[in-house]
């Protein structure tokens, strides 16, 4: 009996691996489907939940995946990993609520990351999340620039290009630009990465200077030698830009054909986003392909629904 449970337990847990892997091919509809098998056997299973919730937050399901998230927390309340994604689920249904509820659901936000940093001191995505939500929160909820200052020096010394990151959102938030400017340049310095330049063209974008905007990313697609989530940005922004469809079109293949994909970027919000882009260029049926490819792996996900039905 101790063997079947010991090899049942390997079992689950080469499942729970298996779904990671689905997770950021984008296959969210068979990840889920191993999950809740999973689940059917072990209730209890904080990581499935875990997982669960990450597939959920991946289609944007804000209720299901705060649902499958306080499970975690609540069959594993010491993991910093599971209070991370309950946070960001939380502010994903933060956002799809009404000013009033949203309110309160921030706190939550507010609450579930200042205990992953409680469990785990020195947890980056934490620290990261954190203060990004002390800069874009008003303080009611908890939110406030001098908050996000106190975390500035903890995070530097883990991550210089994030902590220079944080700063660049303090003085943005602040309004003065100049600093922001140099400090997200100096994220670029520090870490060299292309996440590192898409930021610095986000700025650009969010401040109407369109010409250097499209400079950063192009040193962002340049840098990105592993193809990863950093080029779906770069698309997005160049999209949003009314710049070089020729080159963010590449980018969301590039990425599509990668073996770095994640859930950062879901293949399947992928493939959406190029057929939306295809249809702006006037290839209706390479939209077609793409709307389909997006529902064959995530089969409820309503915008792809809507896309293939206008198409």
């Amino acid at each position: 009996m101790a063997a079947f449970f010991l090899f049942g337990g390997h079992a689950l847990y080469a499942q729970n691996a298996q779904a990671v892997q689905l997770l950021n091919q984008g296959r969210v509809d068979e990840a889920s489907s191993l999950l809740n098998g999973t689940l059917e056997k072990q209730p209890n299973n904080a990581q499935a939940h875990q997982l669960l919730c990450r597939v959920e937050y991946a289609q944007d399901q804000g209720d299901n995946a705060v649902h499958e998230c306080e499970l975690a927390v609540q069959d594993d309340p010491s993991n910093a990993i599971n209070q991370v994604w309950l946070g960001r689920a939380y502010g994903l249904k933060a956002s799809q609520a009404n000013m009033l509820s949203a309110f309160g659901i921030a706190k939550k936000v507010h609450t579930a990351f200042e205990h992953a940093l409680e469990i785990d001191p020195t947890n980056v995505e934490a620290m990261s999340d954190l203060g990004q939500f002390y800069v874009a929160a008003p303080g009611i909820v908890g939110g406030g620039v001098d908050r996000a200052r106190g975390l500035v020096d903890r995070l530097m010394d883990r991550s210089a290009a994030r902590g220079h990151r944080l700063l660049g959102q303090i003085a943005a938030k602040k309004n003065d630009l100049s600093t922001a400017e140099n400090e997200f340049k100096a994220a670029v310095a520090a870490g060299k990465t292309p996440e590192a330049w898409v930021d610095l063209g986000l700025f650009y974008q969010t401040h109407g200077q369109a010409d250097k905007a499209v400079v950063a990313l192009q040193s962002s697609i340049e840098a990105n030698h592993q193809k990863n989530a950093a080029l779906v940005d770069a698309a997005s922004i160049l999209t949003d830009l009314h710049q070089r469809p020729d080159l963010a079109e590449k980018c969301l293949r590039d990425y599509l054909a990668s073996p770095a994909k994640t859930e950062l970027a879901p293949a399947f919000k992928v493939h959406l986003q190029l057929g939306d882009l295809l249809k702006q260029r006037g290839d209706l049926p390479g939209a077609k392909h793409e709307y389909a490819a997006a529902l064959a792996m995530a089969s409820k996900f309503a915008p792809a629904i809507k896309a293939q039905q206008g198409a």
